[in-house]
This record gives C-alpha cells, sequence and structure tokens, in this order.
C-alpha cells in the first residue's frame, strides 16, 4: 500500500508544480492599442507561414489576443500583411539515385524507343477508300470543268 501512495503524492506534486507565464510583448512594452498600421509589432505576433500565433505561444492574454487578431486582419486587408507566405524546401535531403527500386535499373535508350514507334507506323494498314483521303469535288467545281472542256 506504500507504494500507492507515493505515486499519488507524485501526481499531486506535479500537478501543483507552476509553469512560469510567458509574459507579453505588448505589456512587456507597455502597448496599450495595438494598431493595424504598425507591421513590425504586427508581424512578431505571426509565424514564418504568415499564421496568427496562438495565445499560449505569445503570452497574450484573451483581450490582447483578440486585438492582435482583428489588427492582423486588417492589415491583411488592407494588403499591409500576407494571408500567406510560401516557404520551399527540398524534401528528404537525399540524391535521386538513391531511390530504392530505381537504382537498379538500366538508364533509357532513348534511340532504342524511337526506332521502336518508327517500326509500329509501318504496320498499320493504311485505308485508301478514307473520307479524308478522297478528292471530293463539290458541285460548283464540277460544273466549272464541264464548262472548260466545251
Amino acid at each position: 500500500m506504500g507504494k500507492k501512495s507515493s505515486k499519488r503524492n507524485m501526481k499531486q506534486a506535479e500537478s501543483t508544480r507552476r509553469i512560469k507565464k510567458k509574459t507579453s510583448v505588448l505589456d512587456s512594452e507597455k502597448i496599450e492599442y495595438v494598431d493595424w498600421k504598425d507591421v513590425d509589432l504586427l508581424r512578431r505576433f505571426m509565424s514564418d507561414r504568415a499564421k496568427i500565433r496562438a495565445r499560449r505561444v505569445n503570452g497574450n492574454n484573451s483581450q490582447q489576443q483578440r486585438a492582435v487578431a482583428n489588427a492582423i486582419k486588417n492589415a491583411r486587408e488592407m494588403a499591409l500583411l500576407p494571408y500567406t507566405s510560401r516557404v520551399t524546401t527540398q524534401r528528404g535531403g537525399k540524391d535521386r539515385r538513391g531511390r530504392g527500386d530505381r537504382g537498379d535499373r538500366r538508364p533509357r535508350d532513348d534511340n532504342r524507343d524511337d526506332s521502336r514507334r518508327d517500326d509500329n507506323r509501318d504496320k498499320r494498314p493504311v485505308d485508301d477508300a478514307s473520307p479524308a483521303t478522297e478528292n471530293v469535288e463539290t458541285p460548283e467545281t464540277e460544273s466549272s470543268v464541264e464548262e472548260v472542256s466545251q
């Protein structure tokens, strides 16, 4: 029974442990009003992908966070801040040659593929009576031919 009570005491000690609260930038710089035109201040509350950071990350209270969010939204609407920022990173970091099953294949021979395509063209049947290849005369041309021959 002594073990159970010690576990319970540990849980109580963990729950009573105080986590240091972050201090808000607005409090530390004594800013009372968050202006949507102050882009440098608003960028401090945004991530590198232009997302609004959470309260627990900023250390803002709920009123400050609401004011910051509204200011950022207004600045975005006025095109002072971006809605998104594209971050390009290369995936994997490995060389393309190290791609599993492709490493054991032979390199593709383009000349061989072209010759195979030419062979297939020769084997296709050619239809001489197709309407696209027939020389179709219109009634206007027939009458003009008759007039020339007379």
